[in-house]
């Protein structure tokens, strides 16, 4: 937007700006305050216990905690932009105003192994059993960008994933599938594979007769996953990445204006090694920054705003998980009504698909993953998020088996329908401990955003490496909590039952021959399609990328004539070139 102020400048000015009516009276504070000194001084030795704890979990963000909270920690809360009501701004307490009653979080489990036909099945398994929303994990060499049969895919295909090559594969995927009438999260991760990946998703449902205005769904479309989380031997330069990433915006906010154009992807990031602090902010820079280069190329805030989602790992910390969903809404509001001067209020919103912590599963004693997430899923409703996956027990063996996934859809649908925790509207909400934890965790990621700003934005972040080092850094130091004993895991390092025998899980095997099957439907695509057709499509597509064109409805054409995924990367690797991460 050409403005020299910082995000944390502008909300700051704006705060002060604002008429603040604070909840508490003045008067009675003081004698709060007098009485609580009594109090604390009559119940505690000096010196006798620390009043401040730092809570250490996996994935935690070290923020201390007091013993006990009261309203001398939110002393200047004024209820209006504090919290209001949910359904308004500044939507701390949630994105409708009868939040569960009204829509219920979409029971959205990941789904991909084998071949398309393979998870064609597991799919409609999971709808069968409840899942009210599908969401597809491809495999390494599909996400990788190759192809198949190439030499890098080697022993990969159809492990972690499904593999996807063509728009034929696409179409096999979503056999029998309804697309028309429910939402699908395609996880393709990079604005890359998201141009690939999406383009051949926009074609089969061309081939089917659907119209793509009645598409509903997300793809992740993030150039931190394709230059920072990726761990791959080929990297795209950070700025084409960014590039890419805003003009699959542009294009699927136009083209299929009920899909979610992009996912902030804080999961995956946080996954990497990072807190639920850096999580957040990193996710919201890059957000920000997007958001400039779109208004630059003349788009609008409130119109790109309505499609704009966020993917969150909620991790063990579970009062912070709670406080940092309300939190990140809170600061999305702002963000959009005082940096981008948004007046729709479905711009403002911050949608959120969240993913209970994988880095927190353990092999050891591997049910008692199942209480890990539940915990997890039950902070992210408390938290108001609008979709969940809880992630199965056996995850940290392997893709989910088919009894694994069932326990996590009854997970979800136990919060729903036994616990009555969604009958309220955010429960926790007024509480001073959440509060106060919802205006730090606020705090500290609008910090980092500075800080993220201040070194020239999120690019800049990429290209000098400072998040790459940020990660290890933190990844180190938690391993070495973690292998201390102070960050304890219940049957790993915190009374392991290494003499008491458990029942083996049914690990999930894949399906055999899977690299063999596909490496002969390329076989057979290869002879079948018009050879020139392609060659004319993915000179089209690279000629795009060099003069600095949108590249979907390239890849759209291109997939349309057959060509394949490895292919269709190697325009975009022609034309941009490749880039190592140096840290």
């Amino acid at each position: 937007m050409g403005q020299e102020k910082t995000t944390k400048q502008i909300l700051e000015e704006a705060l002060r700006a604002d008429n603040l009516a604070p909840l508490y009276n003045p008067e009675a504070m003081k004698e709060l305050d007098k009485g609580f000194r009594g109090w604390k001084k009559a119940a505690f030795q000096e010196g006798a216990d620390e009043w401040h704890v730092t809570p250490r979990t996996v994935s935690g963000s070290n923020t201390p905690r007091a013993l006990l909270y009261t309203p001398l920690d939110v002393p200047r809360m004024d209820y209006r932009s504090s919290l209001g009501f949910p359904g308004a701004a500044p939507y701390t307490r949630g994105v409708r105003p009868n939040m569960y009653r009204g829509k219920e979080f979409t029971i959205r489990q990941l789904a991909g192994f084998g071949g398309p036909e393979d998870t064609n099945e597991r799919i409609k398994f999971l709808l069968a059993h409840g899942a009210t929303g599908v969401s597809i994990v491809f495999d390494l060499p599909t996400i990788q960008e190759y192809d198949s049969d190439d030499r890098a895919s080697r022993g990969q295909v159809g492990q972690c994933g499904v593999a996807v090559d063509s728009v034929d594969d696409m179409d096999i995927l979503f056999r029998d599938i309804p697309i028309e009438k429910i939402s699908v999260s395609l996880v393709t991760h990079y604005p890359s594979n998201t141009a690939i990946l999406f383009a051949m998703y926009l074609a089969m449902a061309e081939r089917r007769g659907i119209p793509w205005d009645s598409l509903r769904g997300s793809v992740q479309n993030d150039f931190i996953m394709e230059t920072v989380v990726r761990s791959a031997p080929e990297y795209l330069p950070p700025g084409a990445c960014f590039k890419i990433q805003c003009d699959n915006m542009e294009f699927i906010r136009r083209n299929a204006p009920r899909w979610n154009f992009i996912t902030y992807n804080g999961y995956n990031l946080r996954e990497a090694g990072t807190n639920a602090i850096t999580e957040s902010a990193v996710a919201i820079a890059n957000a920000v920054a997007s958001l400039e280069e779109s208004i630059r190329r003349g788009q609008d805030a409130d119109w790109l705003g309505e499609r704009v989602a966020f993917f969150w790992s909620p991790a063990s910390d579970f009062f912070e998980e709670v406080a940092r969903l309300r939190a990140v809404r809170r600061l999305w509001y702002r963000i959009m009504k005082h940096r981008f001067a948004a007046r729709n209020p479905n711009s403002m919103l911050m949608r959120c698909h969240v993913q209970t912590s994988g880095i927190s599963l353990r092999r050891e004693e591997p049910l008692n993953n199942i209480v890990r997430a539940a915990y997890q899923g039950l902070a992210a409703v408390l938290g108001g998020a609008q979709s969940m996956h809880i992630d199965s027990y056996d995850e940290a063996y392997s893709v989910p088996g088919e009894a694994a996934a069932l326990v996590s859809i009854r997970n979800q649908q136990i919060i729903q329908a036994e616990t009555a925790v969604t009958q309220v509207v955010d429960p926790l909400g007024g509480s001073f401990y959440v509060e106060a934890l919802t205006d730090e965790v606020e705090r500290r990621t609008l910090d980092e955003v500075d800080e993220i700003e201040k070194m020239g934005g999120i690019v800049a972040a990429v290209e000098t490496c400072w998040l790459h080092r940020k990660i290890t850094d933190y990844a180190c130091n938690e391993q070495r909590r973690i292998e201390k004993g102070e960050v304890k895991i219940a049957g790993y390092n915190y009374f392991p039952a290494s003499d008491t025998r458990f029942p083996d899980i049914d690990v999930f095997k894949y399906p055999e021959g899977v690299e063999e099957r596909q490496s002969q439907k390329l076989k057979i695509l290869r002879q079948q399609r018009d050879r020139g057709r392609v060659e004319v499509s993915l000179n089209e597509l690279e000629g795009a990328c060099r003069e600095g064109r949108n590249a979907l409805l390239h890849c759209i054409q291109a997939a349309r004539a057959g060509a394949t995924e490895g292919e269709m990367f190697k325009a975009f690797r022609a034309a941009f070139g490749l880039w190592r991460p140096l840290y």
